[in-house]
């Protein structure tokens, strides 16, 4: 019997542009570079940590996997602190996701500003932070109107170029982010830098953050533009002093507040693109 050549050409029609359209996405990602961190379905390549439970532990669903605006996203509710962290380990790169602000917050920071974290250089053990929660690590802020401050975490040292102050409210000297300003190590009881300015969308709006590292140096981006630049990343040495940090590994933050991350992706690089140059 003769097959119907008149139904099987628009088999074949579709399944020949489907292998197209998937062969021109897998080149698209090839010729950035990008690797895809989330594959949309589940949190493979990522572990868990909470500060009461410890790793892989998470009997109230602090990281899930949802669809938010049509798209998949990783959820994390914020009800304990901990992080969500990747397996593998990043030296000069640049990395980008997507996040949103969810509703929900909780004790003890039911009543401040929404916070997360994008913590890189992460390295040691889990839980090396004072509240038990993170790796030692330098941390891009994702925090509301804070999103690109520097934070050290577990005894992460930079510098940044600025003026040492004490912002309003505070009772510790930080250091704000002033280009072509003298280099200021970021210490203290409060090792924080602020960034140059404000360039978070409002709360419920999704907001692309980048990550750049290269060489020493490291690039804070919030939907284009760069607000902070940090030089020199460097931890406690075993012999004393201090040693480089510059390879570690990823962590997402659960601290209070619920929020949505997506399309988290990173390529290696060689050199800063342009219009992240610092």
């Amino acid at each position: 019997m003769k097959p119907n050549r008149a139904s099987t050409w628009p088999r074949l029609a579709a399944a020949s542009l489907a292998l197209v359209v998937a062969s021109s996405a897998v080149a698209d990602e090839k010729k950035g570079g990008w690797t895809s961190l989330f594959n949309g379905r589940d949190l493979t390549g990522w572990e868990t940590w909470l500060a009461p439970h410890g790793l892989n532990v998470d009997p109230t669903h602090v990281f899930t996997v949802v669809q938010v605006d049509g798209k998949p996203a990783i959820r994390i509710s914020g009800e304990m602190f901990g992080a969500l962290t990747g397996q593998e380990e990043y030296g000069d790169f640049h990395l980008r996701l997507e996040f949103k602000w969810g509703e929900k917050k909780w004790p003890p920071r039911e009543n401040v500003v929404r916070d997360s974290g994008i913590l890189y250089y992460a390295v040691g053990e889990h839980g090396a932070s004072p509240n038990k929660a993170w790796m030692r690590s330098l941390e891009c802020q994702v925090q509301e109107h804070d999103v690109g401050d520097y934070w050290g975490v577990a005894g992460a040292l930079v510098d940044v170029a600025g003026e040492r102050r004490i912002p309003d409210g505070g009772k510790d000297p930080v250091v704000y982010f002033k280009k072509g300003a003298p280099a200021l190590t970021v210490e203290g009881p409060t090792p924080r830098a602020i960034k140059a300015f404000d360039n978070e969308h409002p709360t419920g709006a999704w907001n692309t953050v980048e990550v750049l590292c290269l060489r020493g140096t490291c690039v804070h981006a919030v939907n284009g533009k760069v607000n902070l630049v940090l030089t020199s990343p460097r931890q406690p040495a075993p012999a004393g002093g201090t040693e480089p940090l510059t390879k570690g590994r990823l962590q997402l933050q659960t601290e209070g507040a619920e929020v949505f991350y997506r399309n988290i992706q990173i390529r290696p690089i060689r050199e800063f693109p342009k219009p992240y140059r610092p």
